[in-house]
Order: C-alpha cells, then structure tokens, then sequence
C-alpha cells in the first residue's frame, strides 16, 4: 500500500499527516510532498506532533514532482491549493481525495492562541487519517 500526501508547501499539515498515517500501520509507505515545497519543516508542526508522541524531525520537504512518475493506491491532498493544482500524475493512481485542513502556520496572535490552533489542527489531521485508515485503508491490506 503507497499513499501520497500532498499540500503546497510541505512543511506542516501534510508533514503531520505522513506522521499520523505511519504512525498507525509501519507496513503502509507513505511519503509526502508539495506542488511549491518549502524545503523544511514547520518547527511548530515537529514541536506539535512530537508532543503526541510521533518524531517528524528526520521527515524532509520534496517536491510533488520527486514522485510524478510512481503508482499510488492513494493521493490525497490536504490543502485548498494543492487541490486545484495537483498535478496529473503519469503513474496509475488508484484512489484520490482531498482532505482539506486549516493552516496552523498562518495564524496570528498571542503565542498561547497560535499552539492552540496547531494542536486543533493536528487533532483533526489525526482523527480524518485515522478514520480514512480504518474504513478504507486497512481493509484493503
């Protein structure tokens, strides 16, 4: 089972998505990338999921065209901008959807309220992921 997340940087909801979604089953290859990668991380994202346990440190930010060419049983997009822009992919993709997600990294005000909301988002990245593992995912392995 190959799983493709993307979104537009790759740096933050997609990275804690791959975090998630590999978190829950080790024998599913999951990778990630953004149609314009920013080439690391969100240190608030690996701060955030590490704080739950899962270590995105060593995950890096690739761009979307790194995997153009491979088969996927999923490509699942998590953000607005890389739904409209998701590339054609040459290699047969067997299922693809889109997730979409708020941007933690764009929020502004106070230091308490900007962790909250990445918390909520990476909570609602958790639950989405695991439910798309349980009903249609797992199943299939």
């Amino acid at each position: 089972m190959k799983v493709l997340i993307l979104c537009t940087g790759n740096s933050c909801r997609s990275q804690m998505a791959h975090g998630w979604l590999q978190s829950f089953d080790k024998n599913i290859t999951v990778c990630s990338a953004g149609t314009k990668a920013a080439g690391k991380l969100n240190e608030k994202a690996v701060a955030i999921m590490k704080e739950s346990g899962i270590d995105i440190s060593n995950h890096t930010s690739d761009p979307v065209e790194k995997y153009l060419g491979e088969e996927w049983d999923y490509v699942i997009t998590v953000c607005g901008g890389a739904n409209e822009v998701c590339p054609a992919f040459i290699g047969k993709v067997k299922h693809r959807l889109h997730m979409g997600y708020d941007d933690p990294s764009h929020v502004e005000g106070t230091e308490e309220y900007i962790w909250s909301e990445f918390r909520r988002v990476r909570d609602e990245i958790k639950q989405g992921f695991y439910k798309l593992y349980i009903e249609q995912i797992k199943p299939q392995l």
